[in-house]
């Protein structure tokens, strides 16, 4: 189904992870609950095993999301790297062919917020990028609607450092799931616009594309820091080879001194006078992740005033909200969209 802004017009909800806000993250139970909750797009954070396959996991270590921990057959798996500046320890996915990572099984990744996902621990495998997009595909016939895939490439320097390529795999899936066109249900996402381009350039990829922001840093091997691209010359020249940017939510409303929802930062005009979408993330309900004038209460995993945030950046005039429980953001664009 092609991307038809008359069928599903935006702001688009997002599913980030599935719908890891009730299931274990990343996972075909989560994905799946994610499009039967309304979600315009499901999210998968791609990283690779050691004989090139794509699987789904937040990052490429992979203790955190994954009974490895417990298993003793790779218990001298267990290491420390570097990635991306950072040192990392523990198991990575790159270590595991994919046969190795199939007979591990997803836990919980924030279980002291997310007690009620524990129960599914050990109950799903970790899903290739492939299983995703056939997921996607069956989830549009049965619900009549299009569904669209946001994967991101997670680290492609650093994977790309040990001889595994995202470009070919990735662009390999797209393709035969008919996702390379500039009118497809699909946004391909990176941290690194150094990625981007070359997917762009050198591999002739037509498949939309966002490039992600944070508040710190920069991306990894570029001396420009993040808030150097989303002045209005660095969102022009980001145009030239992406569709839109994924900005975390404090880029977009600034964050006061106490941690209340402050003021706009103009990002979002900024961003569309270049031609651009944004796509910020992420939202969620619960009182750990809120703007301290939304929560209700002091108990962290308790939920506050959810809606309330989301409304305020839907506001602000956004075109896609990365959503943990993408049935609050699908009413929140109902509230919105019925009260313009």
């Amino acid at each position: 189904m092609r991307f038809n802004e008359q069928v599903t017009p935006p702001p688009f909800v997002i599913g980030h992870r599935g719908a890891c806000g009730y299931r274990p993250e990343h996972t075909l139970a989560s994905y799946e609950l994610a499009a039967r909750l309304g979600a315009d797009f499901l999210e998968p954070d791609l990283v690779m095993t050691s004989d090139g396959h794509l699987v789904a996991r937040h990052e490429s270590e992979i203790g955190h999301t994954t009974d490895v921990a417990s298993r003793p057959e790779f218990a001298t798996r267990r290491t420390t790297k570097v990635i991306d500046g950072r040192e990392v320890s523990g198991w990575f996915s790159e270590d595991f062919t994919l046969a190795e990572i199939k007979t591990l099984r997803a836990i919980e990744r924030i279980p002291q917020l997310r007690q009620q996902n524990t129960l599914y621990d050990g109950a799903y495998e970790v899903p290739t990028f492939t299983e995703i997009l056939d997921l996607r595909q069956r989830m549009e016939g049965e619900l009549g609607r299009p569904i669209g895939v946001y994967p991101e490439t997670k680290s492609p320097s650093y994977f790309e450092s040990l001889g595994l390529s995202f470009d070919e795999p990735l662009l390999t899936a797209l393709r035969a799931a008919d996702l390379d066109r500039a009118d497809a249900w699909c946004f391909v996402q990176s941290f690194e616009i150094t990625n981007l381009r070359r997917l762009r350039e050198a591999h002739g990829a037509r498949v939309p594309m966002v490039f992600l922001t944070e508040g710190q840093g920069g991306p990894h091997g570029d001396p420009r820091r993040y808030e150097d691209y989303l002045t209005g010359p660095g969102l022009t020249e980001l145009a030239e080879t992406v569709q839109g940017i994924g900005p975390a939510k404090d880029q977009v409303i600034a964050r006061t001194e106490s941690g209340a929802l402050g003021e706009s930062t103009g990002l979002v005009a900024r961003a569309h006078a270049a031609g651009l979408v944004v796509h910020p993330y992420t939202f969620r309900v619960e009182n750990a992740f809120l703007p301290t004038d939304l929560r209700v209460g002091s108990v962290e995993h308790e939920v506050g005033r959810a809606f309330d945030e989301q409304l305020a950046f839907l506001g602000e005039g956004v075109d896609g909200l990365f959503c943990d429980q993408a049935d609050v953001g699908v009413e929140a664009r109902r509230r919105f969209l019925d009260g313009r």
